[in-house]
């Protein structure tokens, strides 16, 4: 610490840390982009796109990028923490009576190596992993990219509800503003009622064609293409616990609520979403019809191949982007698993359990230069055979925060703040107060696991990435470990380390 300052006293109260969030979120998300980059390298990764016909249904073109704009970027001339002085800082603090913590400390402008505690080792990062299925989406889809969830109609009886990959539909009308729920199930069964019976919908629009419209059919049966998803449901590295926990479940092509009961819901999840969608597409759909002679038949059943046919109507996702940030910050395994499977499709293979693990390795290389020492069984975390290390997690942030690839610095907001929301809502406080509201990191928790990655800008203005992963902690103290993880990462954010 220099001689010309104190150390920074602990934050307090709630406007603070919340003040301090919303200039970290500025000065850092946004204005890193600045630091070291080329402006013309913007129009290099998002070219205008131009839609083709061999472009699937399921995603919609993304939009080109919009510009950059913020504050003066954090400066460079900042001082680096001496290397001697941080380890003094950090050993002690991630020595622990049950288990053993590694960990890695870089310096985002540089990428030197300013801390390193078995840095290099695979560990089991919990759901750390999904850094680097944030990774393979971004890099493969883009973050502007929405997916589709289309109504089609291969014969005049029949309406598919063809499923896109957005598990974040809701049930009612779609909500423009919403990340859960951008697409509504509601507004698609109307805009489709409309499509399938513009004679009575003609009767109450005065600016309606006075040509004579087809007639609507009598009845209508409702079928279900989720075929976009190969493979078993289930991926067999996760435990049948977790599954009936509702850490997990099948996963399908299109679901309600994120796969549960009710947004936010905790507890057992649906075990068909598909099918629940396609049910409450249904439902809706027969209430849109009322009144215009139309049935729409009561059960629904899957079709055994993609469908073909008259696009009645469809729905949009909201920007993957902003899906990705969600899944960050809520650590949502679902939609983990769901995303993956959509960059494994983008990158030409299966949308399958199989297709993902490969999606996460051609992420690593494509970001990190290389996949050797990483061990990969799914895409959200849950597994105990993931490995991967503290170093390559850290150098993932750091991409994220500062490399060339501007589409990874669209996970950057899905970290959650230190003691504001998401994962890490409730913690970094009393030793480790420090940190809030400066601190962002993803968290990862199993029985036996702790992990917190992320960045903070120091007491003298420079931006550190970090990686801390426990393992090998006996359940009942893993409060220790995690104790010691946000005590760690708020000595970077107070510390000036010279």
């Amino acid at each position: 610490m220099s001689t010309q300052r104190g150390p920074r006293a602990p934050l307090t109260g709630l406007w603070a840390p919340l003040a301090a969030a919303v200039a970290l979120a500025v000065a850092v998300a946004v204005v890193l982009v600045a630091t070291g980059l080329a402006t013309d390298a913007r129009s290099a990764l998002f070219p205008a796109p131009t839609p083709t016909a061999t472009a699937p249904g399921w995603l919609a073109p993304p939009s080109s990028a919009p510009a950059v704009v913020g504050a003066t970027p954090l400066s460079t001339s900042a001082p680096v923490p001496e290397a001697d002085r941080l380890a003094r800082d950090l050993a002690p603090r991630l020595a622990l009576g049950t288990g053993s913590i590694g960990g890695t400390v870089l310096d985002a402008a540089t990428g030197r190596v300013l801390f390193s505690q078995a840095g290099g080792d695979g560990r089991v990062p919990a759901s750390n992993l999904k850094l680097l299925t944030a990774a393979a989406v971004l890099t493969s889809l883009g973050p502007d990219a929405r997916l589709r969830t289309r109504a089609v109609r291969p014969d005049a009886g029949t309406v598919v509800l063809a499923g896109g990959g957005d598990a974040m539909l809701a049930a009612g009308s779609s909500q423009p503003d919403a990340v859960m729920g951008r697409a509504g199930l509601a507004t698609l069964a109307a805009d489709t009622a409309k499509a399938l019976a513009p004679a009575a919908g003609a009767a109450h629009d005065d600016a309606a064609s006075p040509q004579p419209a087809p007639s609507p059919p009598r009845t209508v049966t409702v079928r279900l293409d989720d075929t976009l998803f190969t493979g078993p449901a289930l991926s067999p590295a996760w435990d049948p616990a977790d599954v009936a926990a509702g850490e997990i479940a099948p996963v399908y092509a299109l679901a309600l609520n994120g796969a549960r009961t009710a947004p936010g819901a905790a507890g057992p999840r649906p075990q068909d979403t598909a099918l629940d969608a396609a049910n409450a597409f249904r439902d809706a759909l027969a209430a849109a019809l009322a009144g215009t002679g139309v049935t729409v038949v009561a059960d629904v059943s899957r079709v055994a191949a993609p469908v073909e046919g008259q696009e009645l109507a469809a729905v949009e996702s909201a920007p993957l982007g902003e899906q990705v940030d969600y899944m960050l910050r809520e650590s949502d395994n679902y939609l983990a698993e769901v995303l993956a499977r959509l960059a494994a499709h983008a990158q030409g293979g299966p949308a399958a359990n199989e297709g993902a693990v490969a999606a996460l390795r051609s992420a690593a290389v494509q970001v990190l230069g290389t996949a050797d020492g990483l061990e990969i069984a799914d895409a959200c975390g849950l597994s105990l055979g993931n490995r991967i290390s503290p170093t390559a997690l850290a150098t993932l942030v750091r991409e994220m925060a500062a490399g060339s690839d501007e589409r990874l610095r669209a996970a950057l907001g899905g970290f959650p703040v230190a003691a504001l929301d998401g994962t890490l809502g409730s913690r970094f406080a009393g030793s480790a107060a420090a940190g809030a509201g400066v601190v962002r990191a993803k968290t990862g928790t199993l029985n036996t696991v702790a992990a917190l990655s992320g960045y903070a800008v120091d007491a003298d203005g420079r931006l550190l990435v970090f990686s801390f992963v426990a393992n090998g902690l006996d359940p009942g103290r893993r409060g220790e470990a995690v104790q010691a993880l946000d005590g760690a990462a708020a000595a970077l954010a107070a510390c000036g380390c010279r």
